[in-house]
C-alpha cells in the first residue's frame, strides 16, 4: 500500500480491500515479530515471549486491570507530541485534535509538551479547561455549536473559534458583543478537494456538512460579513481536506485555493489575514503495508507549499497551524483482549472471538478500516492460520480485524493485542448491548496507572432513571 492509498478502506468493500483475497494474502515471515511502524516505541517481547510495553508485561496488565483494555504508552505519546512541535518550530502552531482521544491526563501532557488543543464540543472544552489547558491555547471547532457552548468558549477566552456557517458568524458575533468581548475567529471553508480516503472522513468536497464552500463566492462573502462585525476579529482561514491521508498533493491544491482567497480578501478589503490552518488528517500505520510520513517531512512540505503559493500571490506568508490528532495518539496505544472462542470454518478462515468488539472499536464496521493483530501472551512456532477477529456483540458486523494471520495453536485464554488503536476507538466507544467501556491504562517507565477507568454496571444503571 502506497502513501497515496487510503487505509480507511474501500468504500464498498466486502471483506478485503480491492485486489486482495483471503486466498492470496500471505502471512508474515515471523508471526511473533512486532513491526515498529505499527506498535508504540516501547513495545517489545520479554525473554518468555510475552509482549511488554513501558517495561510491563501484558499478562501483568491483564491481571491487574482486566480485559479488554486500551494500553497507552505515555512516553511514546510525549515523544510524538514533541516531534510535531519541534518539526514546525516557533513560527507555526500545532493543535492536537482532541476528538481523536481526550482525557485530563492527555490535556496535561499536551500542556507540558507545548502543544495547543482543538476541541469540537462543550464536553471536550470542559475537559480541557478542567485539566488546566490555558484557554488562549484552545481552538473551538464544530458545525453546529450551541449558543451555550459558544458563550462558555467566549467567556473562557478561547484563542479561536472556527466559524462553520453564515448563521454561526452572526451567532458568535452577537454573543461576544453581548459579553463585551471581541472574539478571535477563523472561517472554515471547503475548497473542493476530496482527499483519497473513505467518503465519511473526506471533508473538503462541497457535498458535506462542514465549512462554507469556496465555490460561488460563498467563502468570500462569509469573510466580508465577518470583517464588518464588531464582535469578531478575523485572524485567518481554516481548511481541512480529510483524514488518514498519506499523499500531500491534496494539501497543495487546497493551499493554492486558500491563498487565492487570501489574495482576493486583500485586494477587496485591504486586509492580509495573518493565519492559515491546514487542518490535520495525516495518516498512521495500521498495518505493515502503510507508509506514513514523519512530522519533519510533513512540516517541510506544508511550509514550502504555503510559502510558494504566497510568493506567487505576492502575499506575506501567514502563520501556519496544523491539527494532528490521530498522528500523535493513534500509534501510542493498543487494545488488549482475551480470546474466548476459536471457531474454524473449513476452506474459509477461523473466527477468533474476543471479549470486546465494535463497542470499543467501531472503525472496522464504520470505515472498513484495517488493523493488525498479534498473539501477546506468548510466542508460537505453530503454522499460521487465516483468522477474523470478532467481538462478543450480537451483530454480524462486529469485526475488529477482518483478515489476519495468527498461530494455528491459538486457544481460549490467550491474550491478543490490536495495535494503533489510540485514536477514534475510546473516543467513539459505545455501550452497545450494554457492554461496559474499557479503561485506558497509561504505562511509563515500569509503572502503570488508569487515566480513564473501566465503566461499571452501576455507571449504566445510574443513567437509567426508569
Amino acid at each position: 500500500m502506497s502513501r497515496s492509498a487510503h487505509p480507511a478502506g474501500p468504500r464498498h468493500a466486502d471483506v478485503l480491500p480491492e485486489g486482495r483475497s483471503a486466498a492470496s494474502a500471505a502471512p508474515a515471515e515471523d508471526l511473533n515479530a512486532l513491526d515498529p511502524k505499527v506498535w508504540a516505541h516501547t513495545v517489545g517481547r520479554d525473554a518468555d515471549g510475552v509482549v511488554t510495553v513501558g517495561g510491563i508485561s501484558v499478562t501483568q496488565l491483564a491481571e491487574e486491570y482486566g480485559t479488554p483494555a486500551y494500553v497507552l504508552d505515555e512516553a511514546d505519546f510525549r515523544d510524538r507530541a514533541r516531534a510535531w512541535r519541534t518539526a514546525f518550530g516557533d513560527d507555526a502552531d500545532v493543535f492536537y485534535a482532541g476528538k481523536a482521544f481526550l482525557s485530563r491526563a492527555v490535556v496535561r501532557w499536551l500542556h507540558e509538551e507545548g502543544l495547543n488543543l482543538d476541541v469540537c464540543s462543550g464536553g471536550e472544552l470542559a475537559t480541557a479547561l478542567s485539566a488546566g489547558m490555558p484557554a488562549e491555547r484552545i481552538a473551538f471547532h464544530g458545525n453546529n455549536k450551541s449558543p451555550e457552548e459558544i458563550e462558555r468558549a467566549v467567556r473562557a477566552g478561547v484563542g479561536r473559534i472556527v466559524l462553520d456557517s453564515f448563521q454561526e458568524i452572526v451567532r458568535v458575533a452577537h454573543i461576544a458583543q453581548s459579553l463585551g468581548k471581541r472574539q478571535r475567529v477563523q472561517i472554515r471553508i471547503t475548497v473542493g478537494v476530496e482527499a483519497h480516503t473513505h467518503e465519511f472522513i473526506a471533508t473538503a468536497h462541497e457535498d458535506q456538512k462542514f465549512g462554507i464552500p469556496l465555490a460561488g463566492g460563498q467563502a468570500a462573502e462569509a469573510v466580508r460579513r465577518a470583517l464588518q462585525l464588531d464582535g469578531l476579529e478575523v485572524i485567518g482561514i481554516h481548511s481541512h481536506i480529510g483524514s488518514q491521508i498519506f499523499d500531500m498533493s491534496g494539501f497543495e491544491v487546497a493551499a493554492h485555493r486558500v491563498v487565492g482567497l487570501l489574495k482576493d480578501i486583500r485586494d477587496e478589503h485591504g486586509v492580509e489575514l495573518p493565519e492559515i490552518d491546514l487542518g490535520g488528517g495525516l495518516g498512521i500505520a495500521y498495518t505493515s503495508d502503510d507508509d506514513p510520513r514523519e512530522p519533519h517531512e510533513i512540516a517541510k512540505a506544508l511550509t514550502e507549499i504555503v510559502t510558494r503559493e504566497c510568493e506567487a500571490a505576492r502575499l506575506a506568508t501567514p502563520r501556519i497551524s496544523v491539527e494532528p490528532g490521530r498522528a500523535i495518539v493513534g500509534p501510542t496505544a493498543f487494545t488488549l483482549y482475551e480470546v474466548g472462542t476459536v471457531k474454524p470454518l473449513d476452506g474459509l478462515r477461523t473466527y477468533v472471538s474476543v471479549d470486546g468488539g465494535m463497542s470499543d472499536n467501531i472503525r472496522t464496521a464504520l470505515y472498513d478500516a484495517e488493523y493488525s493483530v498479534a498473539l501477546a501472551s506468548r510466542t508460537s512456532d505453530a503454522e499460521p492460520m487465516l483468522v477474523r477477529v470478532v467481538g462478543k456483540h450480537c451483530e454480524s458486523g462486529d469485526i475488529v480485524v477482518k483478515d489476519a494471520f495468527l498461530p494455528g495453536d491459538l486457544a481460549p485464554g490467550d491474550l491478543v493485542a490490536v495495535p494503533a488503536t489510540g485514536a477514534y476507538c475510546r473516543s467513539m466507544a459505545s455501550n452497545y448491548n450494554h457492554v461496559l467501556r474499557p479503561p485506558v491504562v497509561a504505562v511509563r517507565d515500569g509503572a502503570a496507572r488508569v487515566i480513564v477507568r473501566r465503566e461499571t454496571e452501576e455507571d449504566l444503571l445510574r443513567l437509567d432513571v426508569g
